[in-house]
């Protein structure tokens, strides 16, 4: 059965990283759903947020290749109950005469920032899990989504523990 799952991978922060990570993806013919990559506290290391679907042999088979690269640290397996998972989404929407009120309020019910206001659109910033910011863009559909961007999952263990 496929399933959706999300690696956490610490590598070398280095050029041609990322480069050889994703061509470990295409040349096993895996495809990446998502992916984001950030320096972390340490400068010398970089955090890869990998979203990849499969079934578990697909995943034990990503696992062993990824950890064959000199530059991975360590790879973990980031179950939605053990980690807080976020998107971030920049959403232009028309919002001219008698809408503009009704989704300002329906972006303040989201928790969701306005970031632009022009004459007829207004740009909006939403974050939180994937299932919060699809609900959003389904309640701004009717009103015409002009453009839309998401940024990669992000996650990161509950409490003390680290990678």
């Amino acid at each position: 059965m496929e399933k959706k799952y999300v690696l956490s991978v610490l590598v070398e922060n280095h050029a041609g990283v990322l480069s050889r990570v994703s061509g470990l993806f295409s040349r096993r013919g895996y495809n990446i759903d998502s992916l984001t990559v950030c320096e972390t506290s340490e400068e010398d290391k970089s955090r890869m947020t990998i979203v990849v679907r499969g079934d578990e042999y697909i995943l034990e088979q990503i696992e062993k290749q990824l950890s064959k690269l000199v530059e991975v640290i360590s790879i973990k397996n980031c179950s939605k109950s053990e980690t807080t998972q976020r998107i971030t989404a920049l959403i232009k929407v028309k919002a001219g005469g008698s809408n503009r009120g009704v989704i300002i309020e329906t972006c303040e019910i989201f928790r969701a920032h306005i970031v632009d206001v022009a004459e007829n659109s207004l740009i909006v910033e939403a974050t939180g899990s994937e299932d919060k910011i699809d609900s959003l863009i389904r309640l701004l559909e009717p009103y015409g989504i002009l453009e839309l961007l998401k940024s990669g999952l992000i996650a990161m263990d509950r409490g003390e523990k680290t990678m």
